[in-house]
This record gives structure tokens, sequence and C-alpha cells, in this order.
């Protein structure tokens, strides 16, 4: 894996180099964050915790991938400037494990109350009714009454 670096940003306020990177990777799959880290530290004279891949972006079918990186000046001031998910994908902070808290269980002694069951009332069920009736209802009296006026014009 060839890594060519594309722009190189002094960001003073931030204690930090921006760095626009190409890395080439001829017959292998996309680098892993961690070698592509190793390279840009030896690259740029740094440490590796210093060094914070924010994104890599691989095109199907080429065999290059195109990223942005970070240098901080100090571990610190990566750890005070960059976010957590991005310190975690980089191996610097370990993730936070939120544990689900389980269904509250009553004290040891106490019974557990349960809440009395609703009694379910049923609709009453309307018989069923023919398409013919459906139809009537749907679209009023007016249409069954027309054929049987037309029927008694044409007799008159």
């Amino acid at each position: 894996m060839e890594i060519e670096i594309v722009s190189k940003k002094e960001n003073e306020l931030l204690d930090r180099t921006e760095i626009t990177f190409k890395a080439v990777h001829a017959k292998e799959g996309t680098p892993q964050r961690e070698a592509v880290r190793e390279k840009l530290a030896s690259m740029m004279k740094a440490t590796k915790e210093r060094v914070i891949v924010d994104s890599m972006d691989s095109a199907f079918g080429k065999m290059e991938t195109v990223g942005y990186a970070k240098v901080y000046k100090t571990k610190d001031a990566a750890m005070k400037f960059e976010r957590e998910y991005v310190l975690v994908r980089n191996k610097l902070k370990e993730k936070v494990k939120v544990e689900k808290k389980a269904a509250a269980t009553p004290p040891p002694g106490k019974p557990a109350v349960v809440a009395p069951a609703r009694s379910v009332e049923k609709a009453p069920e309307k018989p069923a009714e023919k398409p013919a009736e459906k139809h009537a209802e749907k679209h009023g009296e007016k249409h069954a009454e027309k054929p049987a006026e037309k029927h008694a014009e044409k007799k008159a």
C-alpha cells in the first residue's frame, strides 16, 4: 500500500494538521484504519496516538482509497477536540456499553402487584349481507328505482 498526501493544512486553533490522502492498494482490499494510521504517522514524523483517521472512501472496482486524517500536536489535544465515536474507531478510547435495565422486580418479601385483567367486550356481529344489499346501501335507493321507472315510461 502506498499513501500519497494530496493536501496538508495547519489548523493552529485546534493544534492539528489536517491531511487529505490517497492510498493506492493494488491487488489488496481496502486498507485497515490501523495500517493507514501507522503509515501516516511515519510520513508525518508523529506518534500513532496523535494520528486520527476521520474518513476513508473507496470506489467500487478502483484500487485506491481517498481519506481525511488529522495529526494533533499532543494526544491530549486529540482527546479534547475529537468526537467520541471517532476516538473509538481509532482505538484511542473504549466504547462505553450502556446496559439496559431489566424489568423492575419487587424486593424479596413483598408480593408482586399485578394489574387486574380487563374484560374485553365484543361488538355485536351483524348478519351477513348480500352484495346487492351492500351496493344499494352504499349508493342509495335511487339506482334501484331507476330501472323500474324506465320500464314504466317505455310501456306508456
